[in-house]
């Protein structure tokens, strides 16, 4: 059928956490075209495509639509180039649980959005050091709205931006402040692979009905920071089994209303965490 010839225009842009997020890099669109140029113009396509209408049909059960919760709770999602890293399936089974998600922009939007709860998931605030500090009516916003009991949730990168500062690479940045902690990011990956977590008596999400706490929780990290100065009395929602998390023993800052760990949790049959958060938040909302 043909084979697509090494070719060094068709080389993606990689820095230390792999490839640059395509809300960052403006090049996506003229990358893809060129990928479909050198497949279509070195495979016989005509040849795949009748070796394609030569097979059978591939038999399989359709999957049954996720019963759907009328929307009751507002929460806001950091998205922007200095958080990208979101699965789209996460986002629709929060919204499925009854959560209507507002989106904004840590660098541009100078306020919080009025919501019961906040998810800021991962990405890369270390190259926008500057442009987070600059934001400091958004900052303080925030940090204000989880001393008051906001209920929220951060991943990895936003575990970063709700600490005191960051420093990389000779920068330092104030950050949110409401974590008791400053981030140094190396030049070596601390946390890398996959993850096993065991709840503590302090993780802050109810259990859904019917279901018991998860003996371990799976999921993964990949980060090159450090939490470093940590206050001694910090309270974590997680054991780590397997993994690196904050010191190697520990993940899951918790602080009133806030988790905030290197984890990357994952929405699955195991470990249907985008419930269990949406109804944290509807009870303090109820509250």
């Amino acid at each position: 059928l043909g084979a697509v010839r090494r070719d060094s225009s068709l080389r993606i842009a990689e820095r230390h956490l792999g490839l640059v997020p395509t809300e960052e890099w403006g090049q996506a669109k003229t990358q893809i075209d060129a990928a479909a140029d050198a497949v279509a113009g070195q495979i016989d396509l005509d040849a795949l495509l009748a070796m394609a209408d030569s097979a059978g049909p591939v038999k399989a059960k359709p999957l049954a639509a996720p019963a759907v919760r009328p929307t009751d709770v507002r929460i806001g999602v950091a998205r922007d180039s200095a958080f990208a890293f979101y699965y789209p399936g996460d986002l629709e089974a929060m919204s499925a649980a009854g959560a209507e998600l507002v989106f904004f922009n840590t660098m541009r939007d100078t306020a919080l959005p009025d919501v019961d709860g906040l998810f800021v998931g991962g990405g890369f605030p270390e190259t926008h050091i500057a442009a987070l500090e600059a934001n400091a009516s958004l900052r303080e916003g925030i940090r204000s709205a989880i001393e008051g009991g906001l209920p929220a949730y951060a991943e990895c990168g936003g575990l970063m931006y709700l600490a005191r500062e960051i420093e990389w690479q000779g920068v330092r940045g104030e950050m949110v402040g409401v974590i008791a902690a400053d981030i140094v990011v190396g030049d070596k990956p601390r946390g890398h692979g996959y993850v096993h977590l065991r709840e503590t008596d302090a993780a802050p999400w109810p259990h859904l009905q019917g279901d018991g706490p998860p003996a371990e929780i799976y999921a993964h990290e990949f980060h090159y920071s450090d939490v470093v100065r940590l206050d001694g009395d910090t309270v974590f929602g997680y054991e780590v089994a397997r993994g690196y998390g904050t010191d190697g023993r520990n993940d899951g800052i918790v602080y009133k209303n806030l988790l905030a760990s290197y984890a990357h949790l994952r929405d699955t049959s195991r470990n249907h965490w985008t419930a269990r958060f949406v109804e944290f938040v509807r009870s303090r909302k109820h509250r």
